[in-house]
């Protein structure tokens, strides 16, 4: 009996040749042509053998001596709230008093009697640090509740409309972990910092399913023209909702690792036993917790105080006793424990509960995650490697805060802000991301942020804290690879070899052969996600078009 002739092979069915191929594989760092076979990657290797592999089916790209990729992974989004930000009040480069009011008057107009106006994304250091009041905005926003947060999301400001409704007054008490900002007379004067912005938040009316499902819409196609192909969302069981019904439908171009609040471990834990933690487009499994604010906010726990504040250390948002309840379920549970810590006492007090959860659950892989690790004590840099936290950091926020970091910190702090340099050599693992809706989920600019650590106003050419820089490979690994290991998928994607997920970005320029201050300037040509052309600009092709929509 004749044994059952083989399967032939399926065709390749996208081809890109002429690149400069950096793979994020030191078994073979550089090629300049990459085969696909439906959503993997089929070969590795020179233009004319991936020519060979071409059929007339084939798309087959032409890079034009561009650069070639792994998807870019943006470890820290907010990513629904990034979607809804497209189309709200644009007010993170307003630049004065005026402009801010302007903006929301502008804004207001446009909205119906009652909407609630929320987003915008404020930044009061552009007009010289004197934080807004609800006064500036009543006499434009009389139809309207208005609660638009700082571009950190640590506070946000309310006009009398959206106090009234959530019954803040003077007679209510501060909240803990948080502050209600008042006048010389008692009066709030509508900022709300942290835990205090609960209050509002309790009374804003949640969007419905099919805003959510438009917001993450807006937000896949936005990241996919920045060349992001995988986000790890910090976010809420509604997000990942929005993610399972966009999943259902088939229309995902964008994967996610959704991650939810560290307080509901055990949910999350009954949930991956009954499901699993997902696959290759949706994947669960990470929790994210908070120990302080933000340095912008003032609320940031630090182990000395503010130099523009002498009598203020920050604060911890959640209390050490919970962190360590949380963090300890959650690990005993096998889920992985991702937490925002910015200041030196912040990510003194995570380290130190890491450490004891670990020596008493006993070695496995858990990739604890401490996100931001903004401003790190000198002696607690070591620890990241020792402990095998990652250290999940935002290169823009360099180049942002070091605008003004140093008047509220001073000279000596500023010295370990974003220390990307001292963490590398030490040994930590580093993993990029935007904190979208924050910063602009941009990895070419965060790669410029992290090479040049120039700062948004150019006045710093050298490098805010120069000794910080890294390199450019040193940049791109964080964006993929072990933007990949923070999530347990380096094995599928990160990185370009044959058999993973192909996942690419191609760029217009090769960012290790050009001015490290020239690669703010580059564009991404094209992004593709398992084998599909998600976003094109310009690129050429010499066959058929691209596959059709999952």
């Amino acid at each position: 009996m004749q044994p059952p002739a083989a399967s032939p092979t399926p065709a390749v069915t996208l081809a890109i040749v002429n690149a400069r191929v950096w793979t994020g594989d030191p078994r073979r760092p550089w090629a300049d042509a990459v085969a696909v076979r439906g959503d993997r990657i089929a070969a590795v290797g020179s233009s004319a053998e991936v020519r060979k592999m071409a059929v007339a089916s084939t798309r087959v790209v032409d890079a034009k001596g561009g650069m070639l990729v792994p998807g870019f992974h943006d470890a820290h989004v907010h990513f629904i709230d990034g979607g809804f930000r497209l189309a709200s009040v644009q007010l993170r480069d307003a630049r004065s008093p005026a402009e801010f009011v302007a903006r929301v008057k502008a804004f207001a107009a446009t909205q119906p009697a009652g909407t609630w106006i929320t987003g915008g994304d404020w930044d009061h250091e552009q007009w010289g640090g004197e934080l807004p009041t609800r006064a500036w905005i009543d006499s434009v926003t009389r139809d309207n509740p208005v609660w638009i947060n700082r571009l950190d999301g640590h506070m946000s400001l309310a006009n009398s409309a959206a106090l009234r409704a959530a019954g803040v007054t003077r007679a209510t008490s501060d909240v803990a972990g948080g502050t209600i900002v008042r006048d010389a007379a008692g009066e709030p004067t509508g900022i709300l910092k942290d835990n205090a912005a609960s209050l509002v938040d309790a009374v804003v009316p949640p969007p419905g399913d099919a805003q959510n499902d438009r917001a993450l819409q807006a937000a896949m196609r936005y990241v996919a023209a920045q060349g992001v192909t995988s986000v790890h969302n910090m976010g809420t069981w509604g997000d990942l909702a929005t993610f399972e019904r966009a999943h259902a439908a088939g229309s995902l171009i964008t994967r996610v690792y959704a991650v939810v609040p560290l307080a509901s471990w055990a949910r999350l834990r009954d949930t991956v036993a009954a499901r699993g933690h997902g696959d290759a487009w949706v994947r669960i499994g990470g929790l994210k917790g908070f120990v302080d604010g933000s340095l912008g906010s003032h609320t940031a726990a630090f182990l000395e105080p503010f130099t523009d504040a002498p009598n203020d250390t920050g604060f911890l948002v959640n209390t050490p006793q919970d962190l360590y309840a949380w963090t300890s379920g959650a690990d005993r549970a096998g889920l992985q424990v991702i937490v925002h810590a910015i200041g030196d006492r912040a990510i003194r007090t995570q380290l130190g509960i890491f450490a004891r959860v670990a020596s008493e659950n006993g070695p496995r892989d858990r990739r604890f995650r401490i996100e931001h690790a903004q401003h790190i004590a000198p002696a607690d840099i070591p620890r990241f490697a020792a402990l095998g936290v990652i250290a999940s950091m935002q290169p823009y926020h360099a180049i942002d805060d070091g605008r003004w970091a140093e008047k509220v910190i001073g000279p000596e702090r500023i010295r370990t802000t974003y220390a990307f340099r001292s963490l590398r050599d030490s040994g930590a693992r580093l993993a990029f991301g935007s904190d979208w809706f924050v910063a602009p989920p941009t990895p070419l600019v965060g790669i410029y942020a992290a090479v040049t650590r120039r700062t948004l106003d150019d006045r710093n050419p050298d490098g805010w804290v120069p000794e910080q820089k890294i390199g450019v490979e040193d940049a791109l690994r964080a964006y993929t690879i072990n933007g990949a290991f923070a999530s347990f998928e380096e094995k599928d994607k990160g990185s370009i070899e044959r058999g993973k997920l192909a996942d690419l970005t191609l760029i217009d320029r090769d960012l290790t052969r050009i001015p490290p201050e020239s690669i703010r300037d580059a564009r991404v040509v094209m992004t593709i996600v398992g084998g599909r052309v998600v976003y094109e600009n310009g690129a050429g092709g010499e066959g058929s078009s691209p596959p059709a929509p999952r």
